[in-house]
């Protein structure tokens, strides 16, 4: 009898289960829209123009004109990013603001998902894109993209042989490339984008596809623009990616101090983080490099990378850009080696006028220069100066805090500056 009772009681629940799998409906997606609207009942058509077989009933396309869908799986990873998965972070300076700047202080933002390099724009890949923009651009269009290997030179050190062979020596291939003003490294991220994208086109060409021409751009960008390719596929192919850029302050940052490492259960956090890592040392504190430093950076003055044979940074000046433990997103160097640049203007009253969903201080509006005495050289203040952050070889710890920033003209470099660049997740959270 309860032999009986039991199996009657598993065909009641298989059934069920059947009835609920037939009453359910599968609701389109961005991945998967279906094969006609859920508005008009029109077919979609393919890339190559033929209407899709929709479900019985349904209107047919009239012409092979009709709206085009094409197939579509997810965002393709760009080459050298990682993806950041988005959320919310107390952004600002959580040490003490010793230079009294009052600049960055906290504020709970929240950032979108986005992808971003996992390492330093090295000299290897400026060489990669000084070449195309020497084969394919003019003399003064390649003059303008070389970096500025003089910002070694001190006439108070020997750093002469640096000026030479840092950039263009195979030694130094890996290392971070620096004297890149920020105009410079956004004109990088304009050719790497329509280099990347150009390569894409030839995947959806070779399908079938047209690719679009797509006109230069004003300024700088159309001499960036000339030297990477100008063809690339429609937005609504999916075989294009969205830009390379610099990121934005708010995103760096985030991605920098990497939270996801801290925490457990439901949306609780462990701890903060005044660095890329636990606590306030800047030592590994266990496994096997127990005792190594965990950046590159100037320990006290004159010392740069402590006793030859011992645990110490290895680096007089900069290092190769996956030395060193990368962060909890899987991103290297985001303290010490070189400082980044980001691609927000300066303002010391941003924290109190940015949005606090993906932050961006890209102009002067609602803080324009002109309140700022620059006539009588009171203040610096312009729609030129750009924030950098990270800290660097040179710099002692204090700087290698995530939520500290510095700034600099856009068209200025030093040899403690380099960048990496990210680029916007489309439709993809997680």
């Amino acid at each position: 009898m309860v032999k009986f009772r039991l199996n009657v009681a598993i065909w009641v629940l298989l059934a069920a289960v059947v009835m609920n799998a037939c009453n359910s409906k599968k609701h389109p997606s961005s991945l998967k829209p279906g094969k006609l609207s859920k508005k008009t009942e029109v077919v979609y058509t393919s890339k190559d123009g033929k209407p899709k077989k929709g479900k019985k009933g349904a209107k047919a396309a009239d012409t092979p004109d009709g709206f085009a869908v094409a197939p579509y799986k997810a965002q393709a990873v760009g080459p050298g990013l990682v993806f950041i998965e988005g959320g919310r972070f107390t952004m600002g300076a959580l040490e003490e603001d010793v230079m009294n700047s009052r600049d960055n202080r906290e504020r709970t933002v929240s950032v979108q998902s986005f992808f971003m390099d996992e390492t330093e724009v090295a000299n290897i890949h400026y060489l990669e894109y000084l070449h195309y923009v020497q084969r394919d651009s003019s003399a003064e269009v390649y003059a303008k993209a070389l970096p500025d290997t003089t910002v070694w030179f001190d006439p108070l050190s020997f750093n002469d042989s640096y000026v030479t062979y840092y950039f263009r020596h195979p030694g130094f291939r890996m290392y971070p490339v620096v004297g890149v003003s920020w105009v410079q490294a956004n004109d990088y991220s304009i050719w790497r984008t329509n280099l990347v994208n150009s390569s894409l086109a030839g995947k959806f060409d070779s399908k079938g596809a047209q690719a679009r021409k797509v006109g230069k751009k004003k300024g700088a960008e159309s001499d960036a623009t000339s030297a990477g390719g100008n063809s690339r596929p429609p937005v609504e192919s999916g075989f294009v990616l969205p830009n390379y850029r610099l990121p934005t302050e708010a995103e760096w940052e985030y991605g920098a101090k990497a939270m996801i490492g801290t925490q457990y259960a439901d949306e609780n956090q462990t701890n903060q983080r005044i660095y890329p890592w636990d606590g306030s040392a800047m030592r590994n504190p266990k496994g096997r490099k127990k005792g190594q430093m965990l950046a590159n950076f100037k320990r006290a003055r004159g010392d740069y990378a402590g006793i030859a044979g011992k645990s110490n940074d290895g680096a007089i000046i900069t290092e190769e850009i996956y030395s060193y433990t990368p962060n909890d997103f899987g991103l290297y160097n985001m303290a010490g080696n070189v400082n980044e640049w980001v691609y927000d203007v300066y303002r010391p009253l941003s924290y109190m006028d940015v949005k606090d969903l993906n932050p961006l201080r890209r102009d002067g509006f609602l803080d324009d220069s002109k309140r700022y005495d620059q006539k009588n050289n009171n203040s610096v203040i312009n729609d030129k100066l750009r924030v950098y952050k990270g800290g660097s070889w040179s710099d002692v710890a204090y700087w290698l805090s995530p939520g500290t920033r510095r700034f600099l003209d856009q068209d200025s470099s030093t040899a403690m500056i380099g960048f990496r660049c990210a680029m916007i997740s489309a439709g993809k959270n997680k």
